[in-house]
């Protein structure tokens, strides 16, 4: 339970999932599509409410099928998705790539996407785009290596002003999740009337709370850095990679209900015994997350507390 309620339990990466899955089963039953989603039956039937307020489906004795409205709306969110491998370029086990088509433009370093996918629950994502008909990385010249275009070329029809996607995971349900969550940001989203439903969808509004984590991190040598908001769970990065997208701590609480500067040995969570230090953040005076490292002061002499705490036990 976060601060200011509980944890989505469906986002709009299953509002596409439901939408695919749909189109490719007829009729499909609510048991059968909260399989395919790997999501409670509660949270399916909130989608299937939702889908129906939208006009979106047709409900019959066998299950509900997709109306002529709702494969509109699925093909406006219809994308290519492939398993892909291409160890040398993601750090994940598992990778998933998503093909964008004229999207390309819309990317400026492949930070945004890599946000997203760490937020959907992947380990990180790397974001190409195809200009003159090469797969490059943005904000660069630098092409892939042609093992990896070929790779990608495999999978896809790519053209120019095209992107991919390659969300990377220890599981290929998350590498998707991380990937499709990213493209569905680049793409704006998934339109329904949100205005009149309450729907427990995942926001992307921590995106820069990730991004300055990320580069805390960089700058710290890639020692440890958690940080969360107010209203969300936060996340834990070590190693250049998000290991924990759920996680608060104590710490954190405390810098956050004070509204001050903690710097004290952790007595809970994996940093247990552990100096850290944890600075809120504010804005406009209002205190909106907090961010905490490992004391740097406390550290003459042990190359790294983390795992030589972990050694110990």
């Amino acid at each position: 339970m976060a601060a200011g309620g509980p944890t989505p339990k469906f986002t709009e990466y299953h509002i596409w999932k439901a939408l695919m899955v749909m189109s490719e089963t007829r009729p499909v039953g609510r048991k059968s599509l909260s399989a395919a989603l790997n999501i409670g039956e509660g949270s399916t039937r909130t989608i299937l409410d939702i889908f129906c307020d939208e006009g979106y489906i047709v409900v019959t004795k066998s299950g509900a099928v997709l109306s002529e409205k709702g494969k509109k709306a699925k093909d406006q969110v219809r994308m290519d998705v492939s398993p892909l491998t291409v160890d040398d370029l993601t750090i994940g086990a598992v990778n998933c790539a998503v093909r964008i088509k004229g999207a390309s433009k819309k990317i400026t370093y492949g930070c945004e996407e890599r946000d997203a996918a760490i937020k959907a629950g992947a380990t990180g994502a790397t974001t190409l785009v195809c200009i003159g008909n090469k797969l490059i990385f943005p904000g660069s010249e630098y092409p892939v290596t042609p093992h990896v275009e070929s790779a990608i070329r495999k999978e896809f029809r790519i053209g120019n002003g095209d992107a991919v996607i390659i969300g990377t995971a220890g599981d290929r349900e998350k590498a998707e999740k991380g990937a499709v969550s990213a493209a569905i940001r680049l793409i704006g989203g998934i339109r329904l009337n949100r205005s009149a439903l309450d729907i427990p969808f995942q926001r992307n509004a921590n995106k820069e709370l990730i991004s300055l984590a990320f580069t805390i991190h960089d700058l710290m040598g890639r020692l440890p850095v958690c940080a969360r908001s107010k209203d969300n769970l936060g996340i834990r990065i070590e190693d250049g990679a998000v290991i924990d997208n759920t996680y608060t701590g104590e710490v954190l609480e405390e810098a956050m209900d004070l509204g001050t500067t903690i710097r004290r040995v952790a007595t809970s969570g994996p940093y247990k015994g552990i100096k850290v230090i944890v600075a809120p953040l504010e804005v406009d005076g209002e205190v909106v997350g907090a961010v905490g490292v490992v004391d740097i002061k406390a550290m003459a002499g042990i190359d790294n507390p983390i795992r030589r705490y972990e050694s110990d036990e």
